[in-house]
């Protein structure tokens, strides 16, 4: 809290000022007494008894300028600092990590330097609990399958904090109780050996498509301007984002299709959604060279995507939750698109993949037909698709 100084804060103003320390301490003393709950009191109490020397009573002035405001920056700061002027090493270093939660932007220039000093002790933390974790877990992980290891990693940087959970947030639809996984396990879905096996020939009929007069390249994001939909300002109606349909709300887009048999052939065999005037969906994304797509998230947790790369310069990624991955040429992956995502083309060539949606495997066949109509009937009367 803030607030006028109270008498006795004043008067230990003055005493300071006239290099009467000890009275200016008792008087300190009587201030925070008087108004426990002003923030400045208790600070200035602290710094007198770290100056006096005196580190378990400046850790007490800190605890009380903690509770009159517990994310004070500069508070969980000298907290830190007085517990490593005391030896507590670890204590320390966590606690320059929870002072680094609450840094302001920008760094006032006076504490660049204690910052900096922060910053390290609090990596030398998290290097430290990272490897207590990975010594406490590898027994176990060489028994693990590649998805349990993963996620066995997952979760100690978790608790080290490197990463946090990031969970399913559809703009439109969600069913409970599904599996929220960033990237899902591979064995969930045994038609992605098939996708991959037709690496080669989807490419081509990509360069085939992408080369006939009648093929159809939009811009991925298209969406009337009036709509409240502030993740696609930037790319809105662009050209640096294209998109070549082959399946589009449930369509076949001809102009297109017909020059991919190979390909449509290959999503045939993909278990995907099949919903009046949104789904299936398939197409080719195109990516500009030096474009990014912002962190978004999609309409519903019931599908899943699939990307299949194709043409995969160096320098391109993709990020969902909390994991970065590059794309690799014929490796396909299944992720959640309604946990927070995005991507990049930092090359300087284009960067096209095989976007594909697939049913959750959560989703049992009944749930699937239940999902199907209700989605159908929420549409019903708009006349038009998210």
């Amino acid at each position: 809290m803030t607030g006028p100084p109270t008498a006795s804060e004043l008067e230990a103003d003055a005493a300071a000022a006239r290099k009467d320390f000890g009275s200016a301490r008792a008087l300190l003393q009587r201030a925070v007494a008087e108004a426990p709950d002003r923030l400045e009191g208790w600070m200035k109490l602290a710094a007198m008894c770290r100056a006096a020397g005196d580190v378990d009573a400046a850790l007490e002035a800190v605890s009380g300028a903690l509770r009159a405001d517990p994310y004070d920056f500069v508070a969980r700061l000298l907290r830190a600092s007085l517990l490593e002027r005391a030896g507590f090493g670890a204590r320390a270093r966590e606690a320059y990590g929870e002072a680094l939660a609450q840094r302001p932007d920008p760094i006032p220039p006076h504490l660049a330097a204690t910052v900096a000093h922060a910053e390290a002790q609090y990596a030398l933390f998290v290097a430290d609990t990272q490897q207590r974790l990975a010594d406490a877990t590898a027994a176990i992980g060489e028994q693990a399958t590649p998805a349990e290891a993963a996620r066995i990693a997952r979760f100690r940087t978790n608790i080290a904090r490197v990463t946090h959970p990031y969970h399913s947030e559809p703009t439109h639809f969600h069913y409970p109780g599904l599996v929220e996984r960033e990237f899902h396990d591979r064995e969930d879905f045994p038609w992605l050996e098939g996708l991959e096996a037709a690496t080669d020939a989807i490419a081509d009929e990509f360069e085939a498509v992408v080369n006939a007069q009648r093929a159809e390249l939009v811009p991925y994001i298209q969406y009337s301007e009036d709509l409240p939909l502030r993740q696609w300002k930037a790319l809105n109606q662009s050209r640096d984002w294209t998109a070549i349909h082959l399946l589009q709300n449930g369509h076949r887009i001809e102009a297109n299709a017909s020059h991919c048999p190979r390909t449509m052939a290959a999503i045939a065999a993909i278990p995907q959604p099949r919903i009046s005037e949104r789904t299936p969906n398939a197409m080719f994304s195109l990516l500009a060279p030096g474009k990014h797509i912002p962190p978004h998230t999609g309409v519903a947790n019931t599908r899943l995507v699939c990307h299949l790369p194709l043409i995969v310069p160096d320098g391109c990624w993709f990020r969902v939750g909390a994991e970065t991955r590059e794309w690799k040429r014929g490796a396909a992956w299944v992720f959640d698109d309604t946990i927070e995502h995005e991507a990049a083309n930092d090359s300087d060539a284009l960067r096209v993949i095989l976007i594909v949606d697939c049913w959750h495997p959560g989703l049992s066949p009944l749930e699937r037909e239940a999902v199907a109509a209700a989605m159908a009937a929420s549409d019903a009367g708009i006349g038009e698709s998210v």
